[in-house]
């Protein structure tokens, strides 16, 4: 019975020994699990930057709708500019007749103004359909480049255009000098303000080419 008893105290004193020891080891085991965490969490730099990804995405599809919607609205009025008249040359009465088809200048800034509108209308739907899906509307670096690559070409091929048909237009309001080429925009006043208005909305959509492409670029050095 004496050696039972002591069996069972020393049993005893062993695991009144080892149940401080167990808890500690958690204790510490718990201590260094948490200094080992960062004291700020990791996911917050990525939110910040997904913030600022959306808030770049927003302002890229605003200027794109700008573009669409000033090239379409240069496009209809350009097409649908038409006159009747009558100019009188030495008390002879001409019939006049003024259409955009009549110029190369005015077919070639309709034709820009065309492909433009399809260029951003396309990278506008693209657009719309990454942020619906919460994804970023340029993912890669490459596409990027590509953007920035066909806005530049579509500015400046607006820019040209334009600055064609102005030339066109400002002829015929002035007419030339010492010359029997008369202003025909006096019998034709319509027509002229038709051209003159879409020709300022393809220089408007000239400018928001001009900002995407900016904006392409500070995409690029920032991402």
């Amino acid at each position: 019975m004496d050696a039972t008893g002591a069996a069972r105290k020393s049993a005893a004193a062993e695991v009144g020994i080892q149940m401080p020891e167990a808890a500690k080891a958690s204790a510490v085991a718990a201590d260094s699990g948490t200094m080992s965490r960062p004291l700020v969490p990791v996911t917050g730099g990525k939110d910040h930057r997904a913030a600022a990804a959306m808030g770049w995405d927003a302002v890229a599809v605003s200027v794109r709708l700008a573009t669409v919607l000033s090239s379409l609205l240069s496009l209809s009025i350009m097409v649908t500019a038409e006159q009747r008249g009558s100019l009188s040359v030495f008390g002879i009465q001409i019939p006049l007749y003024s259409k955009w088809s009549f110029s190369d200048s005015f077919e070639y800034l309709v034709g820009i103004l065309a492909a433009v509108a399809a260029h951003s209308l396309l990278q506008l739907l693209l657009s719309l359909r990454k942020l619906a899906q919460g994804s970023p509307v340029i993912p890669f670096r490459s596409h990027a480049w590509i953007i920035f690559a066909g806005d530049q070409v579509f500015a400046y091929a607006m820019m040209s255009a334009g600055s064609a048909a102005a030339g066109v237009t400002n002829l015929n309001r002035t007419g030339i000098r010492h010359a029997l080429i008369p202003d025909f925009c006096k019998p034709l006043r319509s027509f002229c303000n038709h051209m003159a208005i879409s020709i300022s909305l393809a220089f408007l959509s000239c400018l928001f080419l001009a900002i995407s492409a900016v904006l392409d670029v500070l995409w690029l050095s920032k991402y």
